[in-house]
């Protein structure tokens, strides 16, 4: 590529960023706005790799919202950038489906390797001065905070579906979690990492497990019903169903709830 990367050591000022006499900065996992000043310093400004297709997901955490909402693709986004939050306009795009069983982690290791030869493509037709700008459309802006912890509580309430994307936008972090209750034990506290939608139908409250035996055990949702594939106890290791099982004595009508 016309663009030939160099070795220098990481600027720990403003002033120490004036003297590389920088041509361009690029940014990628950055969670601050930066200054104007900072901006102006190289000469064509600088540039950022967000991992959503812009205007969706701007913010912190937009792998994890992609998967949560239910998104069918995704991808990365190049923009130069402006003293606002992930605002700049568009200089290129690559989009890629989100895999039925990807997690946020799975996604998000994807979209770095795709995001290397997007920006050595920008690189250069920012130096040629061949690169198209696209801005965005505030109206379809949508936001993607930064996750907390208490974002893992699997909410039984949700629709299956709802609930199956919740679980896989959880892992690696903040993991779903939920407490089985379940009788003369004391709530047990259990990352659910795998499920798949189940035909097994009943009309129970939501969280309750409805079928189990050796091989399967089936929670009511909101609408529809899970299987649950894997599991981790708490101070546990994550294991298979089947496993699972051999060691909980479970019956129908015990739950999945808050603590």
């Amino acid at each position: 590529p016309v663009f030939q990367p160099q070795n220098v050591n990481l600027p720990e000022s403003l002033a120490d960023l004036k003297s590389l006499d920088a041509d361009i900065c690029v940014v990628a996992a950055y969670g601050q706005l930066l200054s104007a000043e900072l901006l102006a310093t190289p000469k064509m400004g600088a540039i950022n790799l967000h991992a959503s297709l812009l205007p969706k997901f701007r913010g912190a955490a937009p792998v994890q919202y992609a998967v949560w909402k239910g998104e069918a693709e995704t991808g990365v986004t190049i923009f130069q950038i402006e003293p606002k939050l992930d605002a700049g306009p568009i200089l290129g795009v690559l989009t890629t489906p989100i895999g039925p069983k990807e997690t946020s982690g799975e996604l998000e290791t994807r979209l770095a390797s795709l995001a290397v030869p997007l920006t050595l493509q920008v690189l250069n037709q920012l130096e040629a001065g061949t690169v198209q700008q696209s801005f965005q459309d505030k109206s379809l802006v949508t936001k993607a905070p930064r996750l907390k912890k208490t974002d893992g509580s699997i909410g039984w309430e949700q629709t299956a579906a709802e609930i199956d994307c919740q679980i896989r936008a959880m892992q690696p972090w903040p993991k779903p979690s939920s407490f089985l209750h379940h009788a003369d034990h004391s709530p047990l506290r259990i990352l659910v990492l795998d499920v798949e939608r189940s035909e097994v139908q009943s009309n129970q409250p939501p969280g309750t497990i409805i079928a189990v035996d050796h091989h399967q055990l089936v929670v009511q949702t909101g609408q529809g019903t899970l299987s649950l594939l894997k599991v981790q106890p708490e101070g546990k290791r994550a294991m298979a169903i089947t496993e699972f099982l051999n060691g909980h004595a479970l019956q129908v009508g015990d739950r999945f709830q808050s603590e």
